[in-house]
């Protein structure tokens, strides 16, 4: 059966073909790629070679990704309000594409002494274009099928495919640095014109060969509060909870993963960028298995045995790894019968590895999960507000990692410089390590505790699709 007779046939939600998800996929590409360096790349790279003070690179992401919390909402009431030839997702992901390759062109080409107004400037700029341009593909991917198991399997494709743009984006500054062809703020610069050139490559694909189901009933007026009112809803309070808690802790471990692999481990740059290849790597292995293990399990089961997961390997990474380098380095001399002196980088890159499995499990099961509390507001409104719902969930993601780029100050204060590396003190390289891990171990139980007792389980949802069918075709989701 086609996806289009899939999307007519009544009361049956459509499972679509690996072909159109795949297509709908290939916007993550650019997506993730740009996603990346603006909360890794960008404010170590501001910090260290543009020359603009830690603290301040800190507050000025803090300040726009605070802005966000209220801007985003904004723009996903714009979004859920439109209708056009074009399609409501398609038409505003076009829109937004010109504004973001602008920016990026701004921000990643930017010479030494551009200072943090021209920082400030042009990344309000990107997280517009950003901000329109997630909300209406993540909104999209809900719109694809109502089905609870289906709609993992959806942003499982939408996940694995932003992982492999990450990993494109990586392997960008090793080919720069490994391959002579610059240093690391030439990287920086492929890095952005590898964005500008797949954003509108991948669109065409994402427009040219994914349907895009009719919108739900639209929202009256009368909801511009809903955005405050959907605050009360137990579920989505535990939702976001586990959501801020999870960018948080993500968050951090981004923002210092160069810092602490160069200044605590004493690793070349190069060296660190293969090893964040590999986070990430292992990070695509493991979004298969955590969408498997939702639909055995249930979503916000499947998400708390990952946060644990997650929490638990990235402590033995930071503090167990660095014991065990020299029992395996004699191992490794024992076997071979020569000096081992990639022990420690053999090391690292295992426990890296097992750390990212654990990547992919936040934004797909939170996403799906949304999608699935996108029914039950429907349900209660009688309105289709999918795109102010995954704006608020877009907008709290925002503010994990903004608040995670606080730790910048917080190193400052211990007395980390990062222009020292490992030439900085005992007590500031201890406070490096802890930051690095202790603090979003503790972000990731606090999501897992979040997700205790989560009331929108799969038997939930069956009884709220069951309504939603009941009311006929204006009470249905979009592509039901």
């Amino acid at each position: 059966m086609t996806d289009a007779a899939q999307t007519s046939t009544a009361g049956a939600a459509p499972r679509r073909s690996n072909g159109v998800l795949a297509a709908f996929s290939a916007a993550c590409l650019p997506y993730a790629a740009l996603g990346l360096p603006v909360y890794v790349t960008l404010p170590e790279f501001y910090a260290s070679h543009v020359g603009v003070d830690l603290a301040v690179v800190g507050l000025v992401f803090l300040i726009i990704r605070m802005a966000d919390i209220v801007i985003d909402p904004a723009l996903g009431m714009v979004i859920d309000r439109t209708n056009s030839r074009f399609g409501r997702y398609r038409l505003w992901m076009g829109l937004a594409a010109p504004v973001l390759m602008l920016a990026v062109g701004m921000l990643f080409m930017a010479r030494p002494g551009a200072g943090a107004a021209h920082l400030t400037l042009w990344l309000v700029v990107l997280s517009l274009g950003f901000s329109v341009s997630l909300l209406s593909q993540v909104s999209w991917a809900s719109a694809l099928s109502s089905d609870y198991d289906q709609r993992s399997r959806i942003y499982g494709w939408w996940q694995t495919a932003n992982i492999i743009g990450v990993l494109a984006v990586l392997m960008v500054p090793v080919l720069v640095q490994n391959m002579g062809w610059g240093d690391y703020a030439r990287a920086v610069q492929w890095q952005g014109w590898f964005i500008i050139i797949a954003l509108p490559v991948s669109l065409a694909i994402t427009f040219a060969f994914t349907p895009e189901p009719p919108p739900g009933p639209p929202a009256s007026a009368e909801s511009r509060f809903a955005y405050l009112a959907l605050f009360k809803r137990p579920v989505i309070q535990r939702l976001l909870g586990a959501d801020l808690a999870l960018g948080v802790a993500r968050g951090v471990v981004g923002a210092l993963f160069f810092y602490f692999f160069e200044a605590a481990r004493g690793f070349e740059r190069a060296e660190t960028s293969i090893l964040l290849l590999v986070y990430f790597v292992f990070g695509l292995f493991g979004a298969p298995a955590w969408s498997w293990l939702a639909v055995r399990l249930g979503k916000h089961r499947a998400l708390i045995w990952a946060c644990v997961y997650f929490a638990v390997t990235l402590m033995l990474a930071a503090f167990l790894a660095p014991v065990l380098v020299e029992p395996v380095r004699g191992a490794l001399e024992a076997v071979t019968g020569a000096p081992a002196p990639y022990a420690d980088l053999l090391m690292a890159g295992l426990m890296v590895a097992l750390v990212g499995l654990a990547f992919a499990s936040g934004d797909l099961l939170l996403r799906a999960m949304m999608a699935d509390v996108s029914d039950q507001v429907r349900l209660d409104d009688g309105a289709d507000r999918t795109g102010l719902l995954f704006s608020i969930l877009t907008a709290t993601s925002k503010l994990g990692y903004a608040v995670s780029v606080l730790t910048f100050a917080g190193l400052q204060m211990a007395g980390f410089d990062p222009g020292l590396g490992g030439g900085n003190s005992g007590p500031a390289l201890m406070w490096l390590q802890i930051m690095f891990a202790g603090l979003p171990a503790l972000c990731l139980l606090l999501a897992a505790l979040a997700l205790h007792r989560y009331p929108l389980d799969q038997t939930r949802h069956a009884e709220i699709r069951a309504a939603l069918e009941a009311r006929g075709p204006a009470g249905r989701k979009a592509g039901a």
